[in-house]
């Protein structure tokens, strides 16, 4: 089937290629069974391998927004306002 890299930022194997075996969906998640040589056979999810499919903000070519230290300042003064019954900011 061809060979899948581990992605995932935090799996001890991200960085490893693996043959893949077979294609399944556990408890509603796709998943890939490797092969390991020495340990044998295993699973990991397909989203954390180089087979994920590509996310919505790879196709539209601008990175994902994320909360900067500024936005999440603007949130609180907002959160704070609605808490005491203010209208305006």
């Amino acid at each position: 089937m061809g060979w899948a890299e581990i992605w995932h930022p935090f799996h001890p194997l991200r960085g490893q290629r693996f043959e893949v075996l077979k294609e399944r969906r556990v408890a509603g998640v796709d998943t890939l069974i490797l092969r390991e040589h020495e340990a044998g056979s295993f699973s990991v999810a397909r989203d954390w391998t180089d087979w994920a499919d590509p996310s919505a903000f790879d196709s539209l070519s601008f990175p994902p927004c994320r909360l900067d230290a500024k936005s999440l300042l603007e949130l609180v003064t907002l959160l704070e306002h609605l808490a005491r019954g203010e209208e305006k900011c």
